[in-house]
């Protein structure tokens, strides 16, 4: 037995169909000869009967029971009638259960062996099985009836059950024939089965088969990168442990299809092939995937597709943060810049021994620069909000445009609580504009105003605007124009959205002398945040925008006549995450 169970896959599948085949043949050999045993005992059963009647009917038989000694008459015609049907015996007996007939003559006038009471008493017929003086037989037994109706005796007829026995083992040959045809052919067909199975498991027994799925369940479910796995009709077939957290999946959702998950349309659209492409970005639950489909073929033959996630939220937020350092340096860099054109000014001035010229330069210099940034600190009282709006102020400088921040700014102190969403909003907005201008100058617009509901932001820039049609596209994730290069593009606009919609508000665009954006960000203590609002907060001029004078507290800071173009630090690329060419 634990040669058998140690056997291979194939060997054991043999053994246990052959084993199958065996029992199947056998059992029906045996239900067929019990089947075919009954048929033989009812056939001899109405065939005994049908003689025991013709017996009784008989006018001789009648005839022979009026008279003294009947066995005279009745012997001769039993012995006639047995030798004429076949049958082993017809046996004759009166009301008294007397024999008048026997084959064995030395049973004759003795009581019959077996109880015939109820025929006589019924005057009906029967059959049946019974052991007699000659053994166990097959019997049929008709009364015998006067003239007048009356009964007045028995006739018995029997076949033995060894006649019985032989004929159906005359039937035996051609079933053993069969039976062992139908063996040999099972045999066969269990071989056959046996090597296709093992062909399809690639010769490997079940205990590596175990193996192998225990390695893949762990593989599967401890990489760090998501898998979902599809059908050709887009159910979902495998989820593992990532995919679920990425998702916010569970495992009730296996073998659901795409339409019917939790998930938006962006996603379904990148799962189900509806927007192909390698390295698809995805906002999901505040979220940075990247999403890979990747088609599966079984022996040749397409059976669904592969989807990796990988979660880029980290990724995201420090290339944001290098951006933003970025963005600092740049800023830095160009004061240092217009330092040293200053300094160079001063010298220039003292080497001229124009003494009190040089004074009122640095003296007007340092006022004007301070008026700026006093300028800013008051209408924004929030420090981080404030360094924010100053630093993009010098990039926007140095990009060769200009930042106005609206008179109708105001941020107290306190008001935001947490910074984040606010610097993530406002920053993105002013970058897209800043981008929007594409190094050849202009004015970005800027107004932040903290009320009850939320903070507000309305940023402008002096663009061509926004494409007809492109004003909902251009917050999608993944949708840019910009020039391609390293790091997941065309999600500026889609954070903003996410975060304003996060806290239950909103972010709109129009076109007025350019691109309009409107943002409320609600407090976060106030999470339902508060209906939107009409596009254009109050303080806005009639075409749209706040004043862009720079001689006003809030305009751009003084720069230098003297700084040459070729000393500007350009933004990237030359189009922008707006869907329109710039």
């Amino acid at each position: 037995m634990r040669r058998i169970l140690n056997a291979s896959l194939g060997t054991q599948l043999f053994m246990l169909q052959t084993v199958i085949v065996f029992l199947a043949v056998g059992g029906t050999a045996g239900v067929w000869m019990e089947h075919t045993r009954s048929q033989l005992d009812r056939q001899y059963q109405q065939r005994a009967l049908a003689i025991a009647e013709s017996v009784a009917g008989l006018p001789q038989v009648r005839e022979a029971f009026t008279r003294p000694r009947p066995e005279v008459s009745l012997q001769p015609i039993a012995a006639g009638v047995q030798a004429a049907t076949g049958a082993d015996y017809v046996v004759i007996a009166n009301r008294e259960q007397i024999r008048y007939a026997h084959p064995n003559t030395a049973l004759i006038g003795k009581r019959l062996s077996t109880d015939g009471s109820e025929i006589l008493t019924s005057g009906r017929t029967w059959t049946g099985i019974q052991t007699g003086t000659l053994g166990r037989s097959v019997r049929g037994k008709a009364p015998i009836f006067d003239s007048s109706g009356r009964v007045i005796g028995l006739a018995s007829v029997g076949v033995l059950q060894d006649t019985v026995a032989e004929e159906l083992g005359s039937a035996l040959p051609p079933l053993l024939w069969t039976v062992l045809a139908v063996l040999l052919a099972g045999s066969a067909a269990a071989g056959l089965i046996a090597r296709r199975v093992r062909r399809q498991t690639f010769g490997l027994e079940p205990r590596e088969i175990a193996a192998l799925l225990e390695q893949r369940e762990g593989v599967l479910h401890g990489v760090k990168e998501g898998v979902l796995a599809l059908d050709l009709q887009g159910r979902v077939t495998l989820v593992n442990d990532a995919a679920r957290d990425l998702l916010g999946l569970s495992a009730h959702d296996v073998g659901r299809e795409l339409r019917e998950m939790p998930l938006s349309d962006r996603m379904r659209d990148v799962l189900d092939g509806a927007d192909p492409g390698d390295d698809r970005v995805v906002l999901h639950r505040d979220r940075v995937l990247v999403l890979n489909r990747t088609p599966v073929a079984v022996r040749e033959q397409p059976s669904g597709w592969v989807v990796t996630l990988r979660d880029r939220t980290e990724l995201v937020r420090l290339a944001r943060e290098l951006d933003q350092a970025s963005s600092t340096t740049d800023a830095l860099r160009a004061q240092a810049h217009e330092f040293a054109n200053r300094m160079h000014t001063v010298v220039g001035l003292l080497e001229l021994g124009e003494h009190e010229t040089a004074v009122n330069y640095i003296t007007q210099t340092s006022e004007a620069y301070g008026r700026y940034a006093s300028g800013i600190r008051e209408k924004v009282a929030d420090p981080t909000l404030a360094a924010l709006l100053l630093a993009k102020s010098a990039e926007a400088a140095e990009r060769g445009a200009s930042l106005v921040l609206a008179e109708d700014s105001r941020v107290e102190e306190g008001m935001l609580g947490d910074p984040h969403d606010a610097v993530l909003v406002v920053g993105n907005l002013v970058a897209n504009a800043l981008d929007a201008l594409d190094e050849v100058g202009g004015t970005v617009e800027v107004s932040v105003r903290a009320e009850t509901d939320g903070l507000h932001v309305r940023v402008g820039d002096s663009g061509p605007g926004i494409t007809p049609g492109l004003a909902e596209e251009v917050f999608r994730e993944g949708f840019t124009t910009k020039i391609a290069h390293a790091g997941p593009r065309g999600l500026g606009l889609a954070l903003t959205r996410q975060a304003c919609s996060r806290r239950g508000g909103w972010v709109r665009v129009h076109n007025a002398d350019g691109a309009v954006f409107t943002a409320l960000l609600p407090r976060r203590e106030d999470p339902a945040g508060t209906p939107p609002r009409a596009a254009g907060p109050v303080g806005w001029g009639d075409d749209g925008r706040a004043g862009r004078g720079d001689d006003g507290p809030a305009g751009t800071p003084p720069r230098e006549a003297g700084r040459g173009d070729d000393e500007r630090t350009g933004g990237p690329g030359g189009t922008t995450d707006r869907g329109a060419p710039r």
